[in-house]
């Protein structure tokens, strides 16, 4: 599958919406198309699954290795892949949109804020192209797509000004419309806030397409296979609503191929199905806090957690199974109270990175002594009680108290880390039904 990236001369720059605008203009010609992104988030993948009609693969050289990034690329489906970028080409210690690119040998197609100039346009798509050598990227700058770029001298200003050997793919104009409102941890999610369909459409007809297709390359496979371990007899049951949408398509893959998978909704009122284990992931719990007080879900989550189910909780699902949850507004309710612990929003983040964590001993993710690569990213902060027990001592980044994370009790961790299926983390966890 050949693919591209679209990679941002910084964070805002609008690259989130000129990947749609090419999605739907390669959907619109016909093409069966695959979308990605790199970097550990799990919103703007929402918007490309609305427009791409399929899930949008996770590439994160922290999360995955280069080899798993290259074996999760070649999962994905169609003829052409678009991968958008994280913050700026450059921009991360852990796993950069450049390492992205360098991984899996595509071409970048750099998007540049054109709103306000004409050749600095190009300057800066030249500068990023030479600046590949200094950052030792083995990566190739072949051009741009001029994001806020009106038409007509505008347009042709910009694409005249490109020195040799770079393109103009295209521009997104200036519309409000193209606008995806946002709320804490990023924008709002594909399906709560879709792009007009037609106003969409009408930016994707000033696409070059065409050059994009042309310029496109297929990645080098992975070095070596992915382990594959045997199916088990187990079902596992997989929260999946409004207040638990952030998991990988990677992770659920997996987790199919090892066992059963039962969906539940805790917020429209589900019961947890019968299951031999529980993976809640995270989301916006905080949203739905009534909904998650009344639910019959998180009360028998927490009388089988009790008996010894074995329950994997990721940052949200950390959040649901402890005591309560108390908005920034003040407003709080009960949560399963499997987990020794109160959790509180706040107005600003409480951490943002990517995390290593060593286990202490052995548990649900990880052997004693094992390391595990995550992201964090979360707004809430976790009181834990004296006695708490924590699985990990945190390598890298804050985890739950900021030199621990995963909280225990029973058969049940919780953690502030996002962990991705290459990481192994998920046959361990399927490995203790």
């Amino acid at each position: 599958m050949r693919g591209l990236v679209l990679a941002g001369t910084s964070s805002g720059v609008g690259k989130t919406v000129a990947t749609l605008a090419v999605l739907r203009a390669a959907a619109d010609a016909g093409h069966s198309v695959q979308p990605a992104k790199a970097g550990p988030d799990f919103i703007d993948p929402s918007h490309h699954a609305v427009v791409a009609d399929r899930p949008s693969r996770t590439l994160d050289t922290w999360l995955e290795g280069d080899d798993g990034i290259r074996r999760n690329y070649h999962r994905g489906e169609g003829d052409f892949c678009v991968v958008e970028g994280v913050m700026g080409l450059y921009d991360g210690d852990g796993s950069s949109t450049a390492m992205v690119a360098d991984a899996l040998d595509l071409p970048v197609v750099l998007v540049v804020d054109a709103k306000a100039g004409m050749e600095s346009v190009a300057a800066t798509a030249l500068g990023f192209r030479e600046y590949a050598a200094t950052a030792d990227r083995d990566i190739e700058v072949v051009g741009v797509l001029a994001q806020r770029a009106h038409g007509g001298r505008h347009a042709e200003g910009i694409r005249d000004a490109l020195p040799d050997g770079m393109t103009y793919f295209g521009r997104i104009p200036p519309t409000p419309d193209l606008e995806i409102p946002e709320r804490h941890l990023g924008l709002h999610m594909g399906e709560e806030a879709p792009l007009d369909d037609e106003t969409l459409a009408a930016a994707a007809e000033h696409v070059e397409l065409d050059r994009l297709l042309a310029t496109a390359r297929e990645p080098p496979a992975a070095d070596g296979p992915a382990t594959s371990p045997k199916p088990r007899d187990s079902t596992v049951a997989v929260a999946e609503d409004a207040a638990f949408c952030f998991r990988y398509p990677a992770t659920l893959e997996r987790l199919r191929e090892r066992a059963e998978v039962a969906t539940f909704a805790p917020v429209a009122g589900d019961d947890l199905p019968e299951c031999d284990g529980v993976y809640l992931p995270g989301g916006y719990p905080e949203l739905h806090v009534p909904e998650l007080a009344d639910s019959p879900a998180l009360d028998t989550l927490g009388d089988r957690a009790a008996e010894g189910l074995p329950v994997l909780g990721e940052c949200g699902g950390l959040m649901a199974l402890a005591e309560s949850l108390t908005t920034a507004d003040g407003e709080r309710g009960e949560m399963a109270g499997v987990l020794p612990a109160e959790v509180e929003m706040h107005d600003r983040y409480q951490a943002l990175d990517h995390v290593e964590l060593r286990a202490t001993g052995d548990t649900l993710t990880a052997g004693a002594g094992a390391s595990v690569r995550g992201h964090e990213f979360h707004y809430s902060e976790a009181t834990v009680d004296s006695d708490a027990r924590f699985a990990f001592e945190t390598v890298r980044g804050d985890g739950i108290d900021g030199d621990h994370d995963g909280l225990t009790e029973y058969e049940t961790l919780g953690t502030y880390a996002h962990v991705h299926a290459e990481s192994g983390a998920f046959d361990r966890f399927v490995d203790a039904l």
